[in-house]
């Protein structure tokens, strides 16, 4: 059912914690399906330095947050924002179907993490009700 990378990464995470002078932080999720990614980061002229995160949920949720932040780590923002769920479920070779919305949490995380960032800096940022993508979630959690 699951890889021995997500096995890994959900026995043992890379990047827990939290980052006290993080000047980068998102949260996303919903407590009503049990997810709840929180990413820090400290971003210096315009490189993740280092990256943590807390997750409340499943060994999946746990698994896709620790690969995300390997990702990122040491990255510039935009190479962090061009990452996707797909690429962090090829990290993990692969994700079963009903836990494809941890990478998408995943990836959601990273992107509320970086507009915080502009957003403190700043920046005009994007719109952050615009989705690139349609897993349908939004609309469920309405109901």
């Amino acid at each position: 059912m699951y890889s021995e990378k997500v096995l890994d990464h959900f026995s043992n995470p890379r990047n827990v914690g939290e980052i006290e002078d993080a000047n980068a932080v998102g949260q996303v999720g919903n407590a009503k399906c049990g997810d709840i990614m929180k990413i820090y980061m400290d971003i210096e002229d315009n490189v993740i330095k280092d990256v943590k995160f807390k997750t409340f949920g499943c060994g999946a949720a746990i698994a896709t947050s620790s690969m995300a932040t390997e990702m990122v780590k040491g990255k510039t923002v935009d190479e962090a924002l061009a990452l996707t769920n797909k690429a962090v479920m090829e990290a993990l070779d692969g994700l079963p179907p009903e836990k494809i919305h941890c990478s998408v949490l995943a990836e959601e995380a990273i992107r509320a993490a970086i507009e915080d960032y502009k957003a403190r800096s700043g920046e005009v940022t994007e719109d952050k009700n615009k989705c690139d993508f349609c897993c349908k979630r939004c609309q469920i959690e309405e109901k």
